[in-house]
């Protein structure tokens, strides 16, 4: 799976959200979400919310999935 999936993926299942991932390997990705819907959830309910869009393939094509997770207050914009 390659990054534009992965934020593809990810924009599908939150559609208000600015999304940039990277990943070299096409298994192990690194990425910052920054979204309205974050406001007042902990960082797991966030992480949480990021791996619902991505479903099965949490584990399978995607191995590993490192997270910023933001509101837009807190990135700034």
């Amino acid at each position: 799976m390659d990054p534009q999936m992965v934020k593809s993926l990810i924009e599908a299942g939150m559609p208000e959200a600015q999304v940039e991932v990277r990943g070299e390997d096409h298994t192990h990705f690194e990425a910052v979400i920054i979204s309205p819907a974050f406001e007042g959830k902990r960082t797991i309910q966030r992480h949480q919310m990021v791996y619902r869009t991505l479903g099965e393939k949490m584990g399978r094509e995607i191995h590993a999935l490192s997270m910023q997770t933001l509101t837009p207050e807190e990135a700034g914009r």
